[in-house]
C-alpha cells in the first residue's frame, strides 16, 4: 500500500512539470488563431546596390545594420518576390528595400 502511495504522489508531482516543459516549448511560435503560422516579418535594410542579376532575379546589395534580425553591416545578395523590381535597380544606386525570409532565403519586397 505504501509503495502505491509513493508511486501515486510520484507521478502527481511530475504531470504538471511535463506539461509545463510542453507548453513553454510553443511560447516562441509565431501562432495564428488558426494554428497556421502568421506572416513572416517584414525587414528594413539600406544599401548600395553593388550587382543585379536578372536572368536569375537576384540583386546584390551592401547594407548597413538590421537591427530587426541583429545584423551587421555586410554585403549579401537577395532574391526579389517580383522580377519587376529589378527594373528599378542599378549597381552603385543607394535604395532602401524591405525584405523578408522565405524558405530559407531572404527575398526584397519592396524598393524605395
Amino acid at each position: 500500500m505504501k509503495t502505491l502511495s509513493i508511486a501515486i504522489i510520484t507521478l502527481a508531482l511530475t504531470a504538471p512539470t511535463a506539461a509545463f516543459a510542453q507548453a513553454t516549448q510553443m511560447d516562441g511560435m509565431a501562432m495564428g488563431q488558426s494554428g497556421k503560422e502568421t506572416k513572416a516579418a517584414v525587414h528594413q535594410a539600406t544599401g548600395v546596390v553593388k550587382n543585379v542579376d536578372a536572368g536569375n532575379g537576384k540583386v546584390t546589395l551592401e547594407h548597413g545594420p538590421v537591427k530587426t534580425l541583429n545584423w551587421p553591416a555586410m554585403t549579401m545578395t537577395f532574391g526579389v518576390k517580383d522580377k519587376g523590381l529589378l527594373d528599378k535597380l542599378r549597381a552603385g544606386q543607394r535604395v532602401q528595400v524591405e525584405f523578408q525570409e522565405q524558405g530559407g532565403s531572404y527575398v526584397i519586397t519592396s524598393v524605395k
